[in-house]
């Protein structure tokens, strides 16, 4: 394990490759699983704030799934989370381009310079995991069938995950802690 500040990483993050191939899994991440993109407390405010522009990015469906249930909703485990379409099929934020790849609509009005905020930090922070406890938070790879192109592509890249992860790990914990974690990693 490695301590970071009160971040407890797995050593997986050093160990393992990963670089995201959107050409082979056509963003999976945005449609498979149990449920939304999990969200932090203050994320919700944000997203509250953003849909009047964000809608523009995302298709019908998702719209009227957004205005049924809400920006954000609370998931069968009890957590805040983004609300999908169907029976958790898509995030009701996700939006299909040209090729047929699942791309993040929030994503592409920040892109576009029309919000100040990326993503759901969950979502930029993949395949890191981070589960909070009182005192710190640990940060685990979350190993998924779907993401195996990303750890082919990382491997022959040689992009360990902490490296890849490099600018959402500086927006969730700053520059100074990056630094330390890379000290920590490489020496």
């Amino acid at each position: 394990m490695i301590l970071v500040g009160n971040a407890v990483l797995s050593d997986d993050i050093k160990e393992n490759f990963f670089v995201c191939d959107l050409e082979a899994c056509k963003g999976a991440c945005c449609v498979e699983g149990d449920a939304g993109a999990p969200l932090e407390d203050e994320e919700t405010k944000i997203i509250e704030d953003i849909y009047p522009i964000v809608k523009d990015y995302i298709t019908e469906e998702g719209r009227k799934v957004i205005e049924a249930q809400g920006t954000w909703v609370i998931d069968k485990d009890g957590d805040k989370g983004t609300p999908t379409i169907g029976d958790n099929r898509e995030c009701a934020y996700a939006l299909y381009d040209e090729r047929g790849i699942l791309k993040c609509g929030i994503e592409q009005a920040y892109l576009d310079g029309k919000i100040s905020w990326k993503k759901p930090i969950s979502c930029h922070m993949y395949p890191i995991r981070i589960t909070k406890y009182d005192e710190f938070d640990a940060l685990n790879y979350d190993r998924w069938h779907i993401c195996d192109p990303a750890c082919q592509l990382g491997s022959s890249l040689k992009v360990p995950i902490y490296k890849f992860l490099k600018d959402a790990l500086i927006r969730k914990y700053g520059e100074a802690w990056y630094e330390e974690l890379v000290k920590e990693i490489e020496g």
